[in-house]
């Protein structure tokens, strides 16, 4: 296939250093607890939009990461959460997207070309979401779209585990995703986590940066978590366009899924890119988690690899363990998944994913609880990896916008009463 010579300079200018393209202020107010609304959130509400949200901030030490809850349709939830950070998705989104263009000459047309390709694979939720973003935000919808193609065109290198049953302290499912990408980006100097309330499907929780709704990791209401690993070497650039990036299906799963059975049928109707290591976890129905290997090039009988616990065919065999898959591209997960078999629970896991990232790249590390529906997260910041900072803690069935005593999740976005406002937020209903 003969390939544009812009999109081979992407290509490799994602494995270059770039510069850092923008930096961060934080002027919320702090919550002293982080897992509940003890302190003045910011709400977002709009009559003519529908929908709502609100938004707070997490802290930990040094560590400040901005929490957004927006329920809704697609757009209505894509509008509030473009409103709720707007400052951040106007400095982060335009310089972004600007360094990238201005270091490869890369052309708006030329990036209208790589979105219309993968949008046609693409969930349709996706794309009426983005709309709603650019609403809220006041940024382009052109704008948003060309952010979202640059990581169907760009290499990861993560590392993820997933311990449950018998290998946990108490029994929950946890699974870590190690980010390791591009510091010279700065999306990390813009972090969110944002809960989705959507008003069909399951409410879902994701770790990510102002303005970018892609899901480089997440988990639902149903207990179900998804992370991801790339494999594939700059050599094989260009990479496949025809299909959805990762990012925008695992938001389909996250949707739709109320177990990993689900999850795996999902996955297996989608085209696939390049080459990639999953794993998807389910803590609420199957209790249990499996290690996919996707690799599109090989031929169709080993494209698709999918590894259960303590699979003697698994890649690190004989390092398998019951209740425990992993990948840490060999960077010695298995002794202290080992030694600490049934003890495992939030603490040592983060200290574990502490142990594998890739330095030099450690954008962003997150631990999911998908019993408990709780989550760790820890963003690089100033000189610091993710693994060098404190972690903050969010635990989702907490969560209460509107102080009624019922939780988020519980209420949900459909509207309460006259006035339309979603349950989560309206104190009376």
């Amino acid at each position: 296939m003969n390939t544009p010579n812009y999109w081979i300079l992407l290509l490799a200018f994602a494995c270059a250093s770039s510069g850092s393209f923008a930096a961060s202020s934080e002027k919320e107010t702090a919550i002293a607890a982080p897992a509940a609304l003890s302190a003045g959130p910011t709400l977002s509400e709009n009559r003519d939009v529908g929908g709502g949200g609100y938004r707070f901030v997490l802290t930990n030490g040094e560590t400040r990461v901005p929490v957004v809850v927006v329920g809704g349709t697609p757009y209505q939830m894509g509008w509030h959460l473009g409103h709720l950070m707007q400052a951040e998705i106007q400095r982060y989104i335009p310089a972004a997207l600007a360094g990238f263009q201005q270091r490869l000459q890369l052309s708006d047309d030329q990036l209208d070309r790589v979105w219309a390709t993968t949008a046609a694979y693409t969930d349709n939720r996706f794309a009426q979401e983005l709309v709603g973003l650019a609403d809220g935000s006041g940024l382009p919808v052109r704008a948003l779209q060309h952010v979202h193609c640059l990581p169907l065109l760009m290499p990861y290198s993560c590392s993820s585990i997933a311990a449950w049953g018998k290998a946990t302290a108490d029994g929950h499912l946890y699974q870590t995703r190690d980010l390791d990408w591009d510091l010279e980006a700065g999306a990390h100097e813009f972090p969110a986590l944002v809960v989705y309330l959507p008003l069909r499907g399951h409410a879902h929780v994701l770790p990510t940066f102002a303005g970018v709704i892609g899901a480089n990791c997440g988990m639902s209401a149903a207990g179900v978590a998804l992370s991801e690993m790339g494999d594939s070497p700059q050599r094989e650039m260009p990479y496949v366009l025809q299909a959805p990036h990762f990012t925008t299906w695992f938001r389909t799963v996250l949707y739709d899924s109320s177990s990993l059975s689900d999850a795996l049928a999902i996955f297996k109707g989608v085209p696939m890119t390049k080459r990639y290591h999953f794993v998807f976890g389910d803590g609420q129905v199957e209790h249990r988690a499996v290690k996919i290997r996707a690799h599109s090039p090989e031929p169709a009988a080993n494209r698709v690899r999918i590894w259960r616990d303590n699979d003697p065919t698994d890649e690190f065999a004989p390092n398998v363990l019951a209740d425990v898959v992993y990948n840490d591209e060999g960077r010695g997960a298995f002794p202290t998944l080992k030694a600490e078999y049934g003890q495992l629970d939030g603490e040592k896991m983060m200290k574990l994913a502490c142990s594998i990232p890739i330095h030099g790249g450690n954008v962003l590390d997150a631990i999911f609880d998908a019993t408990g529906l709780r989550l760790w997260v820890s963003y690089a910041g100033g000189k610091k990896e993710a693994y060098q900072r404190p972690f903050v803690f969010l635990d989702l069935t907490k969560l209460d916008g509107d102080h009624d005593g019922r939780p988020d999740l519980q209420e949900g976005a459909k509207p309460a009463g006259d006035t339309g406002t979603p349950a989560f937020l309206d104190p009376a209903n």
